[in-house]
């Protein structure tokens, strides 16, 4: 809801503050008053084509901006916080206040800020859309595409459809990913066999392998003994020769510790301090004699490796110097290589089955689609008579007795996201006349009534934050103008309403009535706006009445208006 809006150097009016606020506010004033810029700057204000020849004369730029009441956890409170605008408190619990600005040069620059925050002027457009919906003689915004009517229709058809469509629009997503991935299956059909190849082959190549997690480490160490056997016996044999010598030519270290150990002993008793050293050489013997035993070991190992054996090691090293070139780098690349290959060969060689299974699936999912779909047209068939007759009776208390609406619905051959139905809003202005589409089948001032008498019957199972209407009582007078004050004022329960009018008869039913004054000074005409109450009230409406403000008929006239609309509203509420 548009709580305020303020304008400055748009067109004629210099200066003016507009309180809008919930209910029904009707905007009228003196031909060339500039009535109209209050709908031009909501325009700006959320996201139209600027046009600089709509600033004022002699201004540098023209300014909007407005005070939007919003739901703190809503759409617009969500977009808002997404280009970093700050929304401010509202007082009411769930309520947030966002204030939005425009600002056109002369030039022709345009700059939004949302929040506080500069942002893209199509932020405002995105906001607007969930905002407010305007109807004027030129531009009718609402239920213009065959997607927004289909939308509505389905909004008025109550929650029966609601649920049938949700059914249908989760089976629809279900039968498209199922027929897209049939699709890539035989498009890609030529790849993936090529690729079934290359891994098959790939696979047996390395099965015919048959590496181990840790073998080439362990191949490396091997290969390195026996390319340096030789060497490695000799320096272990001359090490135990040193240690413990099996010839007797010399002494050797087992030798000398034992016989200092011998010497230690027999003296050891004298002296207690001797018996650590003692106990250490004893270990010293044991340790030098294991290590003595391990070296013959160790040469006797070695002497024992078989004849060709390097070669057939060196071979090993080869095939899997081949695998990590391929598949590597690493031996444990390779492994993993074939622990994801194999399911995925798994996956290809199936395909034949897949498709065949996915065919099943598909021409089940269809089948159900399509009775869901007849479902579909059947309520919105249903619902689109309830809403022809509904709206048609509308346009007769809005002085187009003989104008029928017309809610068509036709099936295609193909489904779509919400079943196979094309739905077309028409209008039959005569007697005898073929129903066309909307915009082709009235004038600006009967589409504007045709579009009211829509969002009246739409109101409770579609409800939109604000109307806007530009001369919506435009060729109509008497009792069809007080009808469509009565109707506005029904609109105005369930939305805010925001009407220019020229007709007494449709603003006597204004619970908030704004003024465009224009004021002559010199060759340029400044217009601001005033909020009207009491007797001021009465001499506006006198005047639009007989043009007189101060008529005494005319006053009494416009009493009696006010009071019958009060009582029309009283009765009809």
């Amino acid at each position: 809801m548009i709580e305020e809006l303020s304008i400055r150097d748009l067109g004629v009016i210099g200066e003016a503050v507009l309180p809008l606020g919930p209910g029904f506010t009707a905007v009228t004033g003196e031909t060339g008053a500039g009535k109209t810029m209050v709908v031009s700057a909501l325009g700006l204000l959320f996201g139209e084509r600027a046009d600089t020849g709509s600033i004022r004369k002699g201004a540098g730029q023209a300014w909007i901006e407005g005070r939007i009441l919003v739901g703190r956890d809503g759409v617009v409170a969500d977009r808002v916080r997404e280009v970093g605008g700050d929304l401010d408190d509202a007082g009411d619990i769930g309520d947030a206040e966002v204030i939005l600005s425009r600002s056109v040069s002369a030039e022709g620059r345009s700059r939004a800020v949302v929040g506080g925050r500069s942002a893209p002027i199509s932020v405002l457009s995105e906001l607007g859309s969930a905002l407010v919906v305007v109807h004027g003689q030129s531009d009718q915004l609402r239920l213009k595409s065959q997607s927004a009517q289909r939308g509505a229709l389905d909004s008025f058809a109550g929650p029966a459809l609601a649920e049938r469509v949700t059914e249908y629009r989760s089976l629809y997503e279900s039968w498209q990913a199922h027929s897209s991935e049939i699709d890539a299956l035989v498009t890609e059909r030529s790849s993936r066999l090529r690729e079934a190849e290359q891994l098959r082959a790939a696979i047996d190549e390395i099965s015919a392998v048959a590496p181990v997690e840790g073998e080439d480490a362990e191949l490396a160490d091997l290969a390195g003994r026996l390319t340096n056997l030789e060497d490695l016996r000799l320096a272990a044999a001359e090490a135990r020769e040193g240690i413990s010598s099996e010839t007797g030519d010399g002494p050797d270290t087992v030798g000398l510790i034992d016989a200092a150990l011998r010497s230690l002993e027999r003296v050891a008793h004298h002296d207690t301090a001797l018996a650590p050293i003692v106990e250490a050489l004893a270990n010293a013997s044991f340790i030098v004699s294991d290590i003595s035993t391990q070296l013959a070991s160790y040469v006797s190992g070695l002497e024992t490796d078989e004849v060709g054996e390097l070669d057939r090691v060196q071979e090993r090293r080869a095939q899997l110097t081949v695998l990590t070139r391929k598949y590597g780098p690493e031996l444990s690349d390779v492994l993993a290589f074939t622990a994801e290959a194999e399911p995925r060969l798994l996956e290809l060689d199936s395909d034949s089955d897949r498709i065949e299974q996915l065919s099943a699936l598909v021409d089940d999912e269809y089948a159900e689609l399509t009775r869901i779909a007849d479902d579909l047209s059947a309520l919105r068939s249903d619902a689109g008579e309830r809403l022809s007759t509904a709206v048609t009776d509308e346009l007769g208390a809005l002085a187009m007795p003989n104008a029928r609406f017309v809610v068509e619905v036709q099936q295609r051959d193909d489904l779509g996201s919400t079943g196979r139905d094309l739905v077309q809003f028409l209008l039959r202005a005569h007697e005898g006349s073929e129903p066309r589409p909307l915009n082709k089948g009235a004038s600006g001032g009967e589409l504007s009534r045709v579009m009211l008498a829509i969002e009246v019957v739409l109101a409770a199972a579609d409800p939109v934050p604000t109307f806007v209407f530009d001369e919506v009582d435009a060729g109509v007078g008497g009792a069809s103008a007080i009808e469509i004050g009565r109707r506005l004022a029904v609109l105005a329960r369930s939305s805010q309403v925001i009407v220019v009018t020229h007709l007494a008869q449709v603003a006597a039913f204004a619970t908030n009535h704004l003024r465009v004054e224009k004021d002559q000074d010199g060759p340029v005409t400044a217009s601001n706006v005033v909020q009207l109450a009491g007797d001021d009230r009465l001499a506006e409406m006198a005047r639009l009445l007989s043009g007189l403000p101060d008529s005494e008929s005319g006053l009494a006239h416009a009493a009696e208006l006010l009071s019958t609309a009060e009582s029309l509203a009283a009765a009809r509420g």
